[in-house]
């Protein structure tokens, strides 16, 4: 909310920018970012490695920025200013080169725009209005997937950058609930290279359960990653995890070996990746240990390697994941089997490098209930699992590909607007991916940060018999395009338009196909449509 200014100091602030105008010529922009035009290098931004200062081309000045995307980098730098809450800033930079972005990250603000300006420079500009809580933001300017360089000069943030007052002026009431102030609609992010939004399906790779035994070469290509299920523990805190293709007895269909790694390939060749993905509903995994945690290092990659494997979808559900008493912060989490997985994936990762695809399939309860409860709580009574993912997923925020949230097998939970959302239907997608997308406060406290929309997909049920909260193909339709273009909304409104939103997750290729493939189909041509 705006402060309010009396009619005399709006007349003397008239006044004297009138005095501005007369005699000094136009008034400048009360720019707050360090280093702007990167007339001292690098100087107080963070850049990727393939970011410098060059002294041509450039906008205003002797210097401006060069960075060139390698891989699955965004070549992204970006700094963080301290702001005030319940002000507006403006944030404008000059930008040449290929796919640029433009935007600013904190507490209840979400903004960004882009450009693909080619030979000329072009000035990008986006505003935001900083929440309760905001007392930081973060600017960036990025590139996009090997689209090549981008130059940025002459970054402004316009506004105040005093630290806040310890209270909000009296005509300046703060919301009376913890949720993010809505932050505005930003500019269109475009979807990925090409126009391509994922698809993810986890494909029964070590079981059957009624739906039938599906080839890897027999997977329809609309599925861009295909999770391999499970990777299970031999215990459920040894740490060490196989994975056992479906026996003959039980998949009677069942490819050999030979041919399985053999379709591996070939959908590789084809653009796809190919994950472990570990846990799911029977496989409990607690890295209690250090021990435990090198063996799960160890035995996992024992499975990329021997498959010739893309990366890692994390399935923890059940028990693996909870938080001790005083584990209260998310930022800093102190419990062993948190840490501990934590530092598995950064080594998986150290060890795979930049083309690593790491994924998380999280279920509600331990994400978006942290909202509202976060582990066992100050006085121990709730559960210890309650949003107990989100340290793993902050953590991991720059390493993660996707994260798709189970948005079924879930019971009502509390949205931004504080209202219980019902699995099923469209809002409570909205609800649950608006969570990720514009980041909350955990249980009161500290924000979860918002993830970019392209990190982020939508999780469901391919068919009625694959869990609890199956939805109709035109309701998981309307919550996407709600989310990625501000249509069709229902009740819940989202606190901004995230056309980046990268695709969907289903569970699972089996039942899609058992159903005839209506799941896979039907999105596939939606989501290649949608602009």
């Amino acid at each position: 909310m705006k402060k309010l200014i009396g009619l005399g100091a709006a007349a003397s602030v008239a006044f004297a920018g009138l005095l501005t105008a007369t005699f000094t010529g136009p008034a400048r922009a009360a720019n707050i970012a360090a280093n702007p035009g990167f007339e001292s290098g690098l100087s107080g931004w963070t850049c990727a490695s393939t970011a410098q200062a060059v002294s041509s081309p450039v906008h205003g000045g002797s210097r401006a920025l060069s960075a060139t995307p390698a891989g699955s980098d965004y070549a992204r730098c970006e700094q963080t200013i301290t702001v005030k809450p319940f002000t507006t800033y403006a944030l404008s930079a000059w930008v040449r080169g290929n796919y640029v972005f433009l935007g600013a990250t904190g507490a209840g603000v979400n903004a960004q725009t882009w450009a693909s300006p080619g030979a000329s420079w072009s000035q990008l500009s986006t505003s935001f209005t900083t929440g309760s809580s905001t007392t930081s933001v973060t600017i960036y300017v990025n590139g996009w997937y090997g689209q090549g360089a981008y130059y940025a000069d002459d970054v402004v943030l316009d506004g105040p950058g005093a630290p806040p007052s310890p209270s909000p002026s009296p005509s300046a009431s703060p919301p009376a609930s913890p949720s993010p102030s809505p932050s505005p609609s930003v500019s269109p992010t475009p979807p990925p290279p090409g126009g391509k939004r994922l698809m993810a399906g986890y494909l029964h790779a070590s079981f059957a359960n009624g739906s039938g035994y599906v080839r890897m070469a027999d997977v329809p290509a609309a599925w861009d990653i295909i999770d391999l299920a499970f990777g299970e523990p031999t215990s459920p805190t040894s740490g060490d995890i196989r994975f056992t293709r479906c026996p003959a007895t039980e998949c009677p269909n069942v490819e050999s070996d030979a041919d399985f790694v053999a379709a591996i390939r070939a959908k590789q060749a084809a653009g796809k990746k190919v994950l472990i993905s570990i846990g799911g509903q029977n496989g409990i995994v607690q890295l209690t240990t250090t021990a435990a945690r090198d063996t799960f290092v160890q035995s996992v990659a024992a499975i990329i390697d021997r498959y010739g494997l893309d990366g890692l979808d994390i399935d923890f559900e059940g028990h693996s994941l909870s938080l001790n008493p005083g584990d209260s912060d998310f930022r800093n989490p102190t419990t062993p089997v948190v840490v501990n997985l934590i530092s598995a994936i950064r080594s998986l990762k150290a060890r795979y490098g930049a083309k690593f695809t790491l994924t998380m399939a999280p279920e509600t309860f331990f994400v978006q209930l942290g909202y509202q409860f976060y582990g066992p709580g100050r006085n121990g009574t709730a559960d210890a699992r309650s949003g107990a993912y989100l340290p793993v997923i902050h953590a991991l925020r720059d390493d993660l590909t996707l994260l798709h949230v189970q948005d079924y097998n879930s019971g009502p939970i509390m949205g931004l607007d504080n209202q219980y959302h019902t699995m099923g239907v469209a809002d409570f997608h909205v609800a649950m991916t608006d969570m990720l997308l514009t980041g909350f406060p955990v249980a009161g406290g500290a924000t979860f940060p918002p993830l970019r929309p392209d990190q982020v997909a939508i999780g469901l049920p391919a068919a009625p018999y694959a869990g609890n909260g199956y939805t109709t193909t035109a309701e998981v339709q309307s919550a996407f395009g709600c989310l990625a273009k501000g249509t069709g909304c229902g009740a819940y409104r989202p606190h901004g338009v995230f056309p980046g939103l990268r695709g969907l997750m289903a569970w699972s290729v089996n039942w899609d196909k058992y159903t005839g493939s209506e799941f896979s189909r039907s999105h596939r041509a939606y989501l290649d449509a949608l602009k």
